[in-house]
């Protein structure tokens, strides 16, 4: 089955910036060791009795369900016994928290390559999604050009990050940017989540698993693409199977699935990790979450102060909004909410649409149904009969969203002057990267569910595959 990926940008709603300046261009992720998160972890009792062991996790290029994969079959338990507060980037050095249902020698002794574990000791506690205050972000932006492709200097590029830096204040408020929902969420060159929840929420799981198996990528590797190829002219059979590459054990897995029971389409979308499953749909609610932000910005209406008819919520301690709580802006309250909005207590919100979450009134109400219409989800109830976890009663997210601890400085480049191999050959046309162009290194927190690259995105306003 063939699945037109489109621009990709466009495909998950990232377009539009908070401000109209130039961006300072540039690469992200042109090693690994250029893209570094510390996850903050929420405090956990430790206790010699406790059933888990708490460890601290250092993981070098992996992709965190895959990791967990691998980690639990050398732990020889199921993968649902393996606790963790959300995933990272794969292409990037990573640090965070697992709490695993296993003895503590055995977590000690794993031995994965590129993978360094640090056991805390026992604990009683579990965590799950979103159970940790952020994450320290430390990230390398390489070869910074203007929009003409020129490489420019230290002083420009740094000039040009103050300056988004006060524009994006002077709208927004304080150290805070549009809460767009990165590219990590939808699949990063290979847009795919959507497309299954899409399929997922409309019961027709055939659709979805081919997809997932079978849609290509824009900057896959010829493996991948020639595997996808293969699923696509010749369905699932042994030749296929055996041309994918043993990295992608997903795949492999809801393959090998449907060769022995090819009509179990449910059976093999189930081979995914639930929390996988559970992302398709979330994935296709932050696509409108992200159409409806940008809709908002060309209409001209403010992200950070409330209009009539907006839905506004609470900002907790660690910078969250509440989930209960979500009031409508009227004529009469809305200066004092407005007044709570610059201090930083309420947040103004956008749709993630699912069964019990409506929109907003007024204009930005008009502004979201047009686009759950133009999506074609309007009559959609976002219920899952076969797999009822994966139903979703939708929620409200943060039009903008709050940095920490921000700061950025020019670092020396690399003597071998060494990048990724997609750019070994040069800037091409529409690229914004230039191999002579200064390097920033920008240090910064996020609250749990910020995404680091949309943040970077503001001040590089260069093409999403830019960033990694």
């Amino acid at each position: 089955m063939e699945h037109a990926v489109g621009d990709h940008a466009e495909a998950i709603g990232l377009v539009g910036f908070a401000t109209g300046l130039n961006g300072i261009g540039g690469l992200v992720k042109t090693r690994v060791e250029d893209f570094r998160v510390e996850e903050q972890a929420t405090k956990l009792s430790l206790d010699p009795r406790g059933r888990f062991t708490a460890a601290r996790i250092t993981l070098r290029n992996w992709e965190t369900n895959r990791f967990i994969t691998r980690m639990a079959a050398g732990l020889g338990i199921p993968k649902e016994r393996i606790f963790f507060a959300g995933t990272k980037d794969k292409r990037a050095i990573t640090r965070q928290l697992f709490v695993i249902d296993a003895p503590a020698n055995k977590v000690a002794e794993l031995n994965l390559a590129d993978v360094d574990v640090e056991v805390l000791g026992r604990t009683h506690q579990k965590i799950g999604f979103g159970n940790h205050r952020g994450n320290r972000f430390t990230i390398t932006v390489r070869g910074c050009a203007h929009r003409d492709g020129a490489p420019m200097s230290e002083a420009e590029a740094l000039a040009e990050v103050d300056a988004i830096r006060a524009a994006m204040e002077a709208s927004l408020g304080p150290e805070r940017f549009p809460n767009w929902i990165g590219p990590q969420r939808f699949g990063s060159g290979r847009p795919v989540t959507p497309v299954v929840g899409r399929h997922v929420i409309a019961g027709d799981f055939e659709a979805a698993v081919m997809a997932y198996l079978s849609m290509p990528g824009e900057d896959e590797s010829d493996e991948a693409a020639s595997f996808r190829r293969r699923i696509r002219e010749e369905g699932i059979t042994e030749d296929s199977i055996d041309a994918c590459p043993e990295w992608m054990d997903f795949e492999r897995r809801m393959a090998s699935h449907l060769l022995e029971h090819p009509d179990d389409f449910v059976g093999a979308f189930r081979k995914l990790p639930n929390n996988l499953q559970l992302m398709t749909v979330h994935a296709l609610q932050s696509v409108v979450f992200n159409r409806a932000l940008h809709a908002r910005i060309e209409a001209g209406l403010p992200l950070s102060e409330p209009v009539e008819g907006d839905l506004v919520g609470i900002v907790d301690e660690r910078g969250q909004l509440e989930s209960k709580g979500i009031v409508v802006v009227e004529a009469r309250t809305a200066a004092r909410i407005a007044r709570n909005c610059r201090l930083g207590r309420l947040t103004v919100t956008g749709p993630l649409p699912g069964q019990d979450i409506g929109v907003a009134g007024g204009i930005p109400g008009a502004i979201e149904h047009a686009v759950i219409d133009a999506m074609e989800l309007s009559g959609v109830d976002w219920g899952v009969e076969v797999i009822p976890r994966l139903s979703t009663k939708g929620a409200r997210r943060a039009l903008v969203t709050g940095f920490e601890e921000f700061m950025c400085e020019s670092v020396a480049k690399a003597s071998d002057g060494s990048l990724d191999g997609r750019w070994s050959e040069g800037p091409r046309k529409g690229d914004r990267w230039h191999p002579d162009g200064a390097c920033l290194k920008f240090r910064f927190t996020l609250s749990s569910g910020a995404y680091a690259t949309t943040l970077l995105r503001e001040f590089m306003m260069a093409p999403l595959d830019h960033l990694g």
